[in-house]
């Protein structure tokens, strides 16, 4: 069968002391505030929780969630993306957020409602929509 391994007394303790140091270190570290990122369009609603870094924790979307088709884009879907997303901050001990909204979505807001429904505070919300400032240039008149 093979040869039988004879363990020491101190090897047994050492084995033990370095399994207690790898739970240790295997604990998630508690955050106390985030970067909340709203990306809303006509189609869809997507939320990404960050840490101050820009480091993504958790992230959904109306699509994750199973809504399909024109469903994905309506409050109600936005609002259940964001109560996902701020459970799972409320799991890691985020205490407040900064709220970072993009698109022309109708999920803008009730995504940020639904987050904040689960007790985390708001620090400040910014718009970063981009905005063309002349659009591209029209086409030419048709010749016929």
């Amino acid at each position: 069968m093979g040869k039988k391994r004879i363990v020491k007394k101190e090897e047994q303790e050492s084995a033990a002391e370095a399994k207690s140091q790898v739970e240790v270190k295997s604990g998630k570290k508690k955050l106390e505030g985030g970067i909340l990122f709203v990306q809303s369009t006509y189609n869809n609603t997507k939320v990404l929780l960050a840490d101050l870094k820009g480091n993504a924790l958790a992230w959904s979307s109306s699509g994750a969630l199973g809504f399909k088709g024109a469903k994905k884009g309506t409050p109600f879907a936005a609002a259940k993306v964001g109560e996902l997303v701020g459970e799972k901050a409320s799991n890691m001990g985020i205490k407040g957020v900064e709220v970072v909204i993009k698109g022309v979505g109708q999920g803008r807001e009730s995504s940020v409602r639904g987050f904040l429904s689960k007790g985390i505070d708001l620090m400040g919300i910014r718009d970063v929509t981009p905005v063309p400032h002349n659009g591209p240039k029209p086409k030419k008149p048709r010749r016929v």
